[in-house]
């Protein structure tokens, strides 16, 4: 065995700091006789997608993926074939950083966002779930009534989730503020809309029945999600993260009035927690198909706002306001065209978004099988943009 200077084990004194009960792989550490190993040097220059956030003058938009790592890279079907389940690939310290990085290796997006998934604290809570391959989500016990809002547990992410902790503190060093790291959450009527419905829904009968005959035992369950989600985003921050995206993205199903009592005032419940506690944490709200909802967004207090692309970007922009940044918003499908398409699209967007306050991202995650030269193309033109 040798280190990473060449040395064998013979010639350094070395030790595997090593847990039998962890998940995580060893790590080796060694230390090379008459040498010391010099820290990594912290670079203290922020992040450009911060600078961008906070409305500071940057030279151009920052970018990244939504969905930038997964599955259209092959790096990651590769590491698919030894890890098949979703959820050993997303809650394995080494696993999480190795795949979150991936992207960033590649391409060098302005933010580096965690991998894993907004049902990720679910089985803290006492929701037994899955994520089963060509499925998706599975609710073991669907939630249905009063006395099952009961069983449902406050999260305490440094108990049930310490792999998250632990992979945005790596992921911080590593990416050491060239880009920014960026953690994520789900929103409460999403979280709740997956419990109720037992996974995905089309029509999202049984959390709408629940929400218009029982509206108190939603009210409920909406309740200890928006505490539990606050308190997993002031661990995020307080773990590495620098901004966190919260996905809202069932809440669309909700008509606006709807949307004003079952989703709005929880995620501005989540929103006023952080604050209060990380003032300057930028938060981002993304929810898919949001045209019909667009003004009530902001009133969440995000900083954010994320839109898909069924909204003209001018259009969006005009109706969030200035005092919130905006990010998006091209098309995925955009990505399986020519290259000479793809750049006129980045182009049309960031024309629209205007100067300043824009994060240069998709409407949606990028879609599986989408060609991988395209979007290093992508991210070619977007870091060769200048104001």
């Amino acid at each position: 065995m040798a280190c990473v200077y060449g040395c064998s084990v013979s010639s350094i004194s070395a030790k595997f700091n090593f847990n039998p009960l962890s998940n995580k792989k060893p790590r080796f550490i060694c230390s090379v006789a008459g040498a010391v190993a010099e820290p990594k040097a912290i670079n203290a220059t922020e992040p450009l997608l911060l600078d961008a956030v906070r409305g500071k003058e940057v030279e151009r938009p920052p970018v990244w993926l939504m969905r930038q790592a997964g599955r259209y890279m092959k790096s990651y079907q590769t590491l698919c074939e030894k890890y098949p389940s979703f959820r050993e690939r997303s809650e394995n310290v080494d696993l999480v950083v190795e795949i979150s990085l991936q992207p960033w290796k590649v391409f060098r997006p302005d933010g580096v966002i965690l991998f894993s998934d907004i049902l990720t604290p679910l089985s803290g809570m006492n929701i037994p779930f899955d994520i089963v391959k060509g499925k998706g989500p599975m609710i073991f016990d669907p939630i249905k009534s009063a006395a099952d809002v009961e069983k449902v547990r406050e999260f305490n992410p440094e108990e049930s989730v310490p792999y998250v902790g632990e992979a945005l503190t790596i992921l911080r060093e590593e990416v050491n503020n060239e880009a920014a790291v960026l953690g994520f959450v789900g929103a409460p009527f999403t979280l709740a809309s997956y419990v109720v419905e037992g996974g995905s829904s089309k029509h999202f009968s049984k959390i709408k029945r629940l929400a218009f005959s029982e509206p108190k035992v939603l009210r409920a369950l909406l309740q200890k999600f928006a505490i539990s989600m606050a308190k997993y985003i002031q661990y995020q921050a307080d773990k590495g993260a620098q901004a966190v995206q919260i996905f809202d993205s069932w809440a669309t199903e909700l008509s606006p009035v709807d949307f004003e009592e079952f989703s709005l005032p929880y995620l501005k419940q989540i929103v006023d927690t952080v604050k209060l506690t990380h003032p300057e944490f930028p938060l981002i709200l993304y929810a898919s198909g949001s045209g019909g909802l667009i003004e009530r967004l902001p009133l969440t207090g995000v900083d954010v706002v994320s839109l898909d692309w069924t909204v003209d970007m001018a259009e969006g922009r005009r109706r969030l306001g200035s005092n919130v940044a905006v990010q998006g918003n091209v098309d995925p499908g955009v990505l399986f065209g020519s290259k000479e398409f793809i750049t006129d699209r980045i182009h049309d967007t960031v024309k629209k978004a205007g100067r300043g306050k824009h994060i240069l991202n998709l409407g949606h995650g990028i879609v599986v099988g989408t060609p991988e030269e395209n979007v290093a193309h992508f991210f070619e033109v977007a870091k060769g943009l200048r104001y």
